[in-house]
Formats: structure tokens, C-alpha cells, sequence
């Protein structure tokens, strides 16, 4: 249990000082930053939204198609 406690507390310290890093030697401004993160994570949801679209029109179109075939009845010997 000890190890894990260590673990996290290192994992939350060095998430903290990258996050510090990160942010002392970042080429924009906060708002800037902030801004192109926003646009970029818009941008991302916008086409998992479309590709979750399209895949969901092709699988009505396959059930739509299943539902269509008629299958002979199994012969009962």
C-alpha cells in the first residue's frame, strides 16, 4: 500500500512541475493558449461527432439491408 501512496504522490509531483514547466516556457499568452487549445479540442469533437454520424448511417443501412433478406426456412427432418 506504501508503494502505491509513493507512486501517486510522485505521479501527482511530477504532473504539478511539467504543468509549471509547461506553462514558464510556453511561446503565448495564457489566453492565447487557451484559445488555440479550445479551437483544437472543438476541432476534434466536431469530427468524432461526424465519423460517429457516418458510422451510425452505415450500420442502419446494413440493418436496414439485414431486415430486408428473406432467409428459406431450415427444413425440420
Amino acid at each position: 500500500m506504501d508503494k502505491t501512496l509513493d507512486f501517486l504522490g510522485g505521479l501527482l509531483l511530477g504532473a504539478l512541475v511539467g504543468a509549471s514547466v509547461a506553462l514558464l516556457l510556453a511561446p503565448q499568452a495564457g489566453a492565447d493558449t487557451q484559445a488555440a487549445l479550445r479551437a483544437r479540442v472543438d476541432g476534434v469533437l466536431e469530427e468524432g461527432r461526424r465519423a460517429a454520424a457516418e458510422r451510425r448511417a452505415e450500420l442502419e443501412a446494413q440493418f436496414a439491408e439485414a431486415k430486408r433478406v428473406v432467409r428459406p426456412p431450415v427444413p425440420l427432418n
